[in-house]
């Protein structure tokens, strides 16, 4: 089964979320506004994404502009900072098995169907 990490108002996850279904995937959909993270569920999606914890932040948002742009942040600061505000989250975050992909181009999925 695949996990998708979604926000419901992205368009970009909406239609990830809908191209998933449409292939027939079996698909465990986690709002994760809703539905916080925790460091350590983050910590294992980051290990699975194969990538930087800073990689994952979408530092337009203006809760990192406010609160963390211009800082040097540890890989742990970036980590709570994500978790503390979701927005910050790159979406959607795909995940089967040991392998993960940040959905944006959606073709980016199918290289881990």
């Amino acid at each position: 089964m695949l996990t998708i990490y979604h926000n419901p108002r992205c368009s970009k996850s909406r239609g990830c979320n809908t191209m998933l279904l449409d292939l027939g995937k079996e698909v465990k959909v986690i709002n994760y506004i809703k539905d916080l993270f925790t460091e350590e569920a983050l910590q294992e999606v980051i290990k699975k994404l194969n990538i930087k914890p800073i990689e994952l932040v979408r530092t337009n948002e203006q809760e990192w502009k406010d609160n963390f742009k211009g800082k040097t942040l540890s890989d742990s600061e970036v980590i709570n900072a994500m978790v503390a505000y979701p927005k910050l989250i790159q979406r959607p975050i795909v995940v089967n098995g040991n392998k993960a992909v940040i959905g944006r181009p959606l073709e980016l999925v199918e290289t881990i169907l």
